[in-house]
């Protein structure tokens, strides 16, 4: 891979003419509707038994997680050239890396005040992204988006706004909203209420009229992340670490009877779906115009960035950086720390993106890159490290521009 081919930054890979007759996925059947109940609780396996102790646990797992990859590079030489862009290194490379300490059961990041200079540094980041924003929207189609307010949540103590991405450290800051709400941490940690009902009982869901005029003295941020990766973290919290007898789990064991040939309700294995059952599901949804669960919803949809001007936009990328500047820039110092919850359900992220989109073909992949066109477009993502990995992939069929 060329090394001017990044992840946050760079030119995309050039997409093969499409066949006659073929299309594209359209984005304006893409429709939101009142979002779903937001699942949340301990996580469990059914049907999987304990190993015992947890050092005899550790010991068994580390082995196992890593064989699929050992397969992978045993198996087809032609794909060991590719695969290791996906190496921690590389991924660290490309997506920045962060520096979190554990505390309880979640991680707290690391929070100190930045210098003068440091501040001027992320002002001059967040001018790049909106400056990036503003062009990429108005080389968009005009109307593709009407403003959409429902997912904002506006705090008027303390002038901050924000557009909960769900999958985009959306726990943390649902989290730090509550705590901006005047729950104390205590209370939250011990509550067994889903912390986006919490929420919505001090923010109630603002118009688009009632959002435009509260911006006026506020400060808007959203937080982003690569939409693949977005993908994988949905993928694998709601479906494949799925609560029982929840939501998820029911949609789970519909995509497994669907999309698996010869599956049985109580007898499939494993007992979610495949990462590529998942892509092959959402990608009929969206050709058949159904609403999309609210984990897996393009952003732009979600958000229309293009209607609703933000002040900061955060990255995953560099998320540990933008939210010490978001909370000085505010003066949120004494009242909330970044968190950093949710996270430590198995491998690491290089590794699950190699893991699972090294089930898909070229097809799936620009398949899901037409459903996620525009959040790559707005935010400066590419597609080209996905491509290397697809399961047939070819290097001849594709060329940087």
């Amino acid at each position: 891979m060329n090394s001017n081919l990044r992840v946050e930054e760079g030119k995309q890979a050039t997409k093969p003419p499409a066949k006659k007759g073929q299309g594209t996925t359209g984005h304006k059947r893409l429709m939101l509707r009142a979002p779903v109940r937001v699942v949340t609780g301990s996580i469990s396996r059914r049907g999987r038994k304990s190993c015992g102790a947890p050092k005899r646990c550790l010991a068994l797992a580390a082995p196992l997680a890593a064989l699929p990859i050992l397969l992978l590079l045993a198996t087809d030489p032609r794909r060991s050239s590719s695969l290791r862009h996906f190496t921690s290194q590389q991924y660290l490379v490309e997506n920045g890396s962060y520096a979190y300490r554990r505390s309880g059961s979640h991680e707290t990041a690391t929070r100190r005040e930045l210098s003068p200079s440091e501040m001027d540094g992320a002002e001059s980041r967040m001018e790049r992204r909106r400056d990036h924003l503003n062009k990429a929207c108005r080389r968009l189609p005009s109307g593709i988006n009407n403003p959409n307010a429902w997912e904002y949540l506006i705090n008027k103590q303390y002038h901050l706004i924000w557009c909960n991405v769900f999958k985009a450290a959306s726990s943390s800051w649902m989290y730090n909203f509550n705590l901006m709400a005047n729950y104390s941490a205590k209370f939250l940690e011990r509550s067994r209420e889903v912390p986006l009902v919490l929420a919505r009982r001090r923010y109630p869901r603002p118009s688009v009229d009632e959002l435009k005029d509260a911006q006026n003295t506020s400060t808007t941020f959203i937080i982003v992340r690569h939409p693949f990766e977005r993908l994988s973290s949905a993928y694998k919290d709601k479906l494949q670490f799925a609560l029982p007898n929840s939501l998820h789990s029911r949609l789970g064991m519909k995509i497994i009877l669907k999309y698996r040939p010869g599956a049985k309700r109580m007898s499939a294995e494993p007992r979610w779906p495949t990462f590529e059952e998942f892509v092959r599901y959402l990608l009929d949804e969206v050709r058949a115009g159904r609403d999309l669960d609210m984990h897996w919803v393009p952003y732009t949809t979600f958000c229309t960035p293009c209607q609703i001007h933000f002040d900061v936009i955060a990255k995953f990328e560099t998320l540990q950086d933008d939210q010490n500047y978001l909370i000085q820039k505010v003066g949120l110092q004494d009242i909330i720390k970044p968190q950093w919850k949710n996270s430590g359900k198995g491998r690491n992220t290089a590794t699950l993106l190699l893991t699972h989109y090294s089930q898909l073909t070229t097809k799936q992949i620009w398949g899901l890159y037409n459903l996620y066109q525009y959040d790559f477009q707005l935010f400066n993502y590419t597609i080209n490290t996905f491509l290397e990995v697809a399961k047939d992939y070819n290097p001849k069929m594709f060329s940087a521009t």
